[in-house]
């Protein structure tokens, strides 16, 4: 006779971030439309300047940059006492950084917010590379299935079956009559994150990028005896 074991396996891995892409804004406002596109023009110039001696995609600290175009509008906001106050004009651009070295991220980033008006941080976002993250799911998929394999050797062990044979081994939830994934989110090889510190000669920004964890869940159906 025959006996089915059907069991979930699954791996967590954590590592460390290769890149950190760094999600800004360069954004005035004042009463005069010319006077507050031309300043964010030039402030857009002065962080390409200091982005280009740090490019270069194959061993400089910045790897990939892009700024966006200057967009700019008008509102008239209302006072406290409802009555409608006068024309404020707007304008603002993103820019995104994409660094290898997080010293020189962290550096770069302190030296906007420090010396340029408009600048704002949005976030960061850590990454892994294209090649690193392939090669972590390869082993982290794999080490899902030991330890399904594991799971489904100690139930025919406690029956006293003996070894057990795969029969079939999908992503979480994909056994079943529903094919229902448990899981509908990408793979988590990125996070968001950005911390500042006071430090006691001023105001330094650090950024602490978090290790990336990397999970995978898969079932597997065994047949032992």
């Amino acid at each position: 006779m025959t006996t089915e074991f059907t069991v979930r396996g699954a791996h967590v891995a954590f590592q460390r971030p290769e890149r950190g892409t760094v999600h800004a804004t360069l954004a005035l406002e004042g009463p005069q439309l010319q006077p507050v596109y031309e300043q964010v023009v030039r402030d857009l110039e002065a962080v390409k300047q200091s982005v280009a001696p740090l490019h270069d995609p194959a061993q400089g600290a910045v790897t990939w940059w892009s700024t966006k175009h200057v967009r700019t509008w008008a509102n008239r906001p209302w006072n406290n006492e409802g009555k409608l106050r006068p024309l404020v004009h707007h304008a603002s651009v993103g820019v995104e950084v994409k660094f290898r070295d997080f010293d020189a991220l962290s550096a770069w980033v302190s030296s906007h917010v420090a010396a340029t008006r408009g600048f704002s941080l949005n976030r960061v976002v850590w990454a892994l590379t294209e090649g690193r993250r392939l090669e972590l799911e390869r082993s982290v998929r794999a080490r899902a299935v030991q330890d399904a394999a594991r799971r489904a050797q100690e139930y025919a062990d406690a029956l006293d079956l003996g070894p057990v044979r795969p029969v079939a081994v999908a992503d979480a939830g994909m056994l079943g009559e529903g094919l229902n994934p448990t899981s509908s989110a990408p793979a988590p090889y990125q996070r968001m994150s950005a911390m500042g510190k006071e430090s006691g000669g001023g105001a330094e920004l650090e950024l602490f990028p978090d290790d990336i964890e990397v999970s995978v869940e898969v079932d597997a159906r065994f047949s032992a005896g």
